[in-house]
Order: C-alpha cells, then sequence, then structure tokens
C-alpha cells in the first residue's frame, strides 16, 4: 500500500543494514568478512584447559578472495 513519507533524516547505516523506505517485496543484505585467530581462540564450553607455548597466526594471504558476496 503506497504512503506519504516526510522528511528522513539517515545519520548512520551499517555495512550489512538495509535502508528502505516504501514497498518492497523482498530484502536480502549480504556481507562478508575473514577472521584471524590464534590457536584456542574459538574454544566454547566448560573448564576448558589449554596450553599453548607459542602460537602464531598467519595472514598472509596471496589469493585475496576466498568466497566472493555476489
Amino acid at each position: 500500500m503506497p504512503a506519504k513519507v516526510g522528511a528522513v533524516k539517515v545519520i548512520t547505516v551499517a555495512s550489512s543494514s538495509i535502508f528502505n523506505i516504501g514497498d518492497v517485496y523482498s530484502m536480502c543484505p549480504d556481507s562478508s568478512a575473514k577472521t584471524y585467530a590464534g590457536g584456542g581462540s574459538f574454544n566454547t564450553g566448560d573448564g576448558i584447559h589449554i596450553e599453548l607455548e607459542n602460537s602464531n597466526t598467519y595472514v598472509y594471504d596471496k589469493d585475496k578472495i576466498d568466497q566472493p558476496v555476489t
């Protein structure tokens, strides 16, 4: 149903957000991210014990594109 909209002031829109005024059928925001983390970084649960002497995280990526969002 069409509507009349008055003045709108948009201060900021985040990178994976959608801003819409009016009728819309479907909205599908896409985003991608590359995360680097050392050993034992994403462990979850109760009573986890991790011993790391030296942990190296290599962030060099020669192809630069892993999974493009189209």
